[in-house]
């Protein structure tokens, strides 16, 4: 089995079986046949895209053994404070399209811990998409949510759309500039 972080841009993929992807930015269903291969535009976080006969399409973790590619390794650590922690799981949440993470990218516009009355503890995580009309908002929104979820101090996550005040590029990191030939 092949390493998640040994992919690199170009690398071929070939589906061992048949695999639903979803297509990007449309967020609509595509289907990779056994036998047939794509070559991978990024591998980050815990997905990859691949383009496929011109078409982009995007695989979550949990389908990568299609591909017979191992599943990546978790960056959020427990002995980090819950918000860090938080920001880390933010880290790991990336566009399928502009390999550059939801944060650097500066779509999270809030982030609130809270207790709840019953003591457990729930994140609320305001976003935006670069482009508003993109399908892939309920795939990343669901993404981040599970990973949040998935982190043992969070009982309840909240990701919340939002398009106030609109997405520019001015929001991104110079990091993230750089990265996309923005600066």
């Amino acid at each position: 089995m092949r390493a998640f972080e040994s992919l690199t841009p170009g690398t071929a993929l070939t589906a061992t079986h048949r695999v639903v992807g979803q297509q990007v930015p449309q967020g609509l269903p595509l289907v990779m046949e056994q036998g047939q291969t794509g070559k991978v535009t990024q591998a980050l976080g815990d997905s990859v895209s691949l383009e496929l006969d011109g078409r982009l399409a995007r695989f979550e973790a949990s389908q990568l053994a299609a591909f017979d590619v191992s599943q990546p390794i978790e960056t959020a650590t427990p002995d980090e404070p819950l918000e860090d922690q938080v920001w880390t799981v933010l880290r790991s949440c990336f566009d399928p399209e502009i390999p550059v993470n939801v944060v650097d990218l500066g779509l999270i516009y809030d982030l609130r811990l809270s207790t709840l009355i019953d003591g457990r503890q729930h994140v609320k995580i305001e976003m935006t998409l670069t482009a508003p009309g993109c399908g892939m908002g309920p795939v990343l929104t669901r993404d981040i949510k599970a990973k949040l979820e998935a982190l043992p101090a969070i009982d309840q996550a909240e990701v919340a759309l939002v398009f106030e005040p609109p997405w520019d590029p001015t929001r991104m990191t110079e990091e993230a500039r750089l990265e996309t030939g923005l600066f």
